[in-house]
């Protein structure tokens, strides 16, 4: 990992951009102290959220988003944080 001070990064940064792009992680300075580092881009990863309601639309499954079931503010019964948790 390279720090580089905001000023050299201002006059070099086409070489910062290509350094990046090959891998290297390259933080900038301010009065040598950190504030952004320059990565590698990375495509988003993870959960295709759009993708999975799509599906669900497509299979004919109608979400209700922000349901709350009608018991969720009754309280708990009295022993409750006394209870032995169950033998896993």
């Amino acid at each position: 990992m390279t720090s580089v001070s905001l000023e050299e990064a201002a006059s070099d940064f086409t070489d910062l951009a290509r350094r990046a792009e090959a891998g290297e992680t390259i933080v900038l300075t301010r009065e040598g102290r950190p504030v952004a580092d320059l990565v590698p881009h990375r495509k988003p990863s993870g959960i295709d959220l759009e993708a999975g309601e799509a599906y669900l639309r497509a299979a004919g499954i109608v979400r209700r988003p922000g349901f709350i079931a009608p018991n969720f503010d009754d309280p708990l019964p009295e022993d409750f944080l006394l209870r032995p948790l169950p033998d896993a």
